[in-house]
């Protein structure tokens, strides 16, 4: 081989090394990366409680800070001053349909929240949500702020600070922020009646059998007109194949009515119909109530 031809070789040999070198370079430091891509617990971590009351949804979206033997209201979190209400980003609350927060009306949508906790009562702020950046919404005026009274829990005391939904009925609930030993319920009011009677009143215009039912059983249920809810539900069950349930809700709202031998006439009926579908549950409440009401 010519002196030419090595010199050839030697670069080639060269140019092959340095491109393995580029190459194992870009491999240590993805794999580096890949290493450096550690994850660890948050200090604070995201929640998020998804809650219907009444035909309202409820979503909150926040972060729990721990007390981690610390003192919080007063000390880590100072007495009538501004609080994030939780920690990282605002927290946040959306409802899907109108409200009413302690008595106050508060339109459906997304709301950032900040409280301005006090020893005996807190001022919670509610504003338009726009950015995830509590601080943001600090200068700016609330849609909405409502004061409560803070209860001290010092027996269930919470080490992480915590939003949740309780007490839940048809007309509303109770939404509970509580942390170390403080418990602030603020009282949710939802506009289900007024749904309801007015889904009641469209469907009326041409009513299925059915929607005649869901509106007696409601009217029932809620305490209203009971001769109304008669009529309705004796509408379902007029045809020639009332259902077993159907029945047994006539029955129901007979005897409330005080009508005790037109409310056995109509167990009876339902009890047939409950016997021939081969349903045990309505057998032995239709067989419970004609012999409370034979009494």
């Amino acid at each position: 081989m010519n002196i030419f031809a090595r010199i050839f070789n030697n670069n080639k040999e060269k140019e092959m090394l340095k491109n393995l070198t580029i190459t194992l370079l870009l491999v240590t430091s993805i794999a580096t990366m890949a290493l450096g891509q550690i994850r660890t617990p948050a200090a604070s971590p995201a929640a998020m409680v998804k809650q219907t009351v009444g035909l309202t949804d409820v979503t909150l979206e926040y972060s729990r800070p721990a007390t981690k033997g610390r003192v919080i209201f007063g000390d880590l979190v100072p007495f009538d001053k501004v609080w994030r209400t939780g920690a990282n980003s605002a927290t946040k609350m959306t409802f899907s349909e109108d409200v009413m927060i302690e008595g106050q009306e508060l339109k459906a949508g997304a709301y950032a929240i900040l409280t301005k906790p006090g020893m005996k009562t807190w001022d919670v702020h509610f504003y338009t949500h726009e950015s995830s950046n509590w601080s943001s919404y600090v200068e700016k005026t609330p849609t909405l702020v409502v004061t409560v009274k803070a209860l001290a829990i010092k027996a269930l005391a919470m080490e992480n600070f915590s939003i949740a939904v309780a007490d839940i009925n048809a007309e509303g609930a109770v939404i509970q922020m509580a942390w170390e030993g403080t418990l602030v319920p603020m009282k949710l009011s939802v506009h289900t009646d007024k749904a309801v009677m007015a889904s009641i009143e469209a469907a009326m215009a041409g009513p299925s059998t059915n929607d005649y039912y869901n509106a007696g059983s409601y009217m029932h249920d809620s305490g209203k007109d009971l001769k109304t809810a008669l009529m309705y539900v004796q509408k379902a069950t007029s045809g020639d194949s009332p259902r077993f349930w159907q029945v047994r809700k006539e029955s129901l709202i007979l005897a409330d009515m005080g009508m005790k031998a037109e409310a056995i006439a109509a167990a009876k009926k339902s009890l047939m119909l409950a016997t021939e579908a081969g349903n045990d549950d309505y057998i032995k409440m239709n067989n419970d109530s004609i012999k409370k009401w034979s009494m």
